[in-house]
């Protein structure tokens, strides 16, 4: 159970944010501010791992209140303005949200942040087994060749940095849970690629090493994945709107 605050200066925001966090089983509300010294206040007097925090607010911003606070909980912006957002982000937060805020997006950004408490998933294992499309054949797949997942029905494909692609009798949802989430990334539905092979990323598209195959992001997936790469991302502090990556390693 995390426990989280919201801070927001506006009422009707404070009200759907408790809404969604009601909604989601592993998050406890223990208090809302509408403004950062009643923010403060809570963190001094209550344990609080989330904070929902508003970027614009009268006398003191979101922004202001982060460099306060040093990092020292986990944040998800919320803001009515996307350039806003990249602010926060020389600050470490989760995430951010747009408003108006939906309640599948909202639970991406704290399925994050609840990730972010857990201990990392790790490469212990250099390989996996899959059961192919031929009965009772395993396959052993090494994790560091897999260049990206395709989603194919009741199947899903392995694209190799050899070339290869194997069809494999699983899930791609269920494949996901058990991938190393450091190394591998959901970027639409049907599609999860393997970060260090990423080569350029461009509107809606991703390019990877070892394939001229241009891997679409979702909309769905879109804000989560630009937000896990604004960390590889080197540029002048600004409020421009980030172009293409190229490269990020």
């Amino acid at each position: 159970m995390m426990n989280c605050i919201v801070v927001d200066d506006e009422a009707h925001a404070i009200e759907l944010l408790t809404l969604h966090i009601e909604q989601t089983p592993f998050l406890k509300l223990v208090g809302t501010a509408t403004n950062p010294a009643e923010a403060l206040q809570l963190l001094n007097s209550t344990e609080v791992d989330l904070i929902f925090l508003d970027i614009q607010m009268p006398g003191m911003s979101g922004i202001e209140l982060l460099k306060v606070l040093n990092d020292r909980y986990k944040v998800i912006l919320t803001t009515a303005f996307r350039e806003y957002a990249l602010d926060g982000f020389d600050h470490h937060v989760v995430d951010y949200l747009l408003k108006p805020i939906f309640f599948p997006r909202f639970l991406m950004a704290v399925q994050r942040a609840q990730e972010t408490t857990s201990a990392p998933k790790t490469e212990t294992e250099d390989f996996i087994l899959v059961k192919t499309e031929y009965k009772g054949k395993l396959l052993k797949i090494k994790i560091n060749d897999i260049i990206y997942i395709e989603g194919k029905g009741k199947y899903v494909c392995f694209h190799t940095k050899d070339g290869e692609q194997i069809m494999a009798l699983l899930n791609i949802g269920g494949l996901e849970e058990k991938l190393p989430t450091d190394r591998f990334k959901r970027i639409h539905k049907s599609f999860i690629i393997a970060v260090p092979f990423i080569i350029m990323i461009q509107g809606n598209t991703v390019q990877l090493e070892f394939t001229k195959n241009q891997i679409p992001i979702g909309q769905t997936y879109r804000d989560t994945f630009m937000a896990q790469m604004m960390d590889k991302v080197l540029t002048n502090k600004g409020r421009e709107e980030p172009g293409p990556i190229d490269p990020i390693r």
